[in-house]
């Protein structure tokens, strides 16, 4: 059985950094890719970023780039999703998601993820 399970979510101020972990397990790990969306109240579902299942090669949406970092470890079969300069429009639900279907250019369709956390919640505080 499959479990995705999202950590490290809280509140915190404005300017501040939050590091958020996903751990999978129940599948080989190192085959899938894994990216983070994020989902606020009224607002559509939307990718943050995405890694590779090696870890070579990452992706990363417009609301966020350049203050967030993915990474993984694949002996822990972990991603993090390392997060700073927070801004209350960053106040969401981060979801963790893994899949192995060919992306293209389109990795932050939510359809080519298999398996989803429950998420974690991030509130950033003015």
């Amino acid at each position: 059985q499959v479990q995705v399970v999202e950590s490290g979510g809280g509140l915190v101020q404005a300017g501040g950094s939050l590091k958020l972990s996903c751990l999978i397990s129940g599948l080989p790990f190192h085959t899938y890719a894994v990216a983070w969306f994020r989902q606020a109240p009224g607002r559509e579902r939307e990718g943050v970023a995405r890694i590779s299942p090696t870890g070579g090669n990452s992706q990363y949406g417009d609301s966020m780039n350049g203050r967030i970092s993915i990474s993984r470890d694949n002996a822990e079969s972990t991603v993090y999703l390392q997060m700073s300069n927070l801004k209350p429009d960053d106040t969401a639900m981060y979801q963790c998601a893994a899949g192995r279907k060919r992306m293209g250019g389109r990795w932050f369709d939510e359809s080519l993820y298999d398996y989803w956390g429950q998420g974690t919640q991030v509130t950033v505080s003015s």
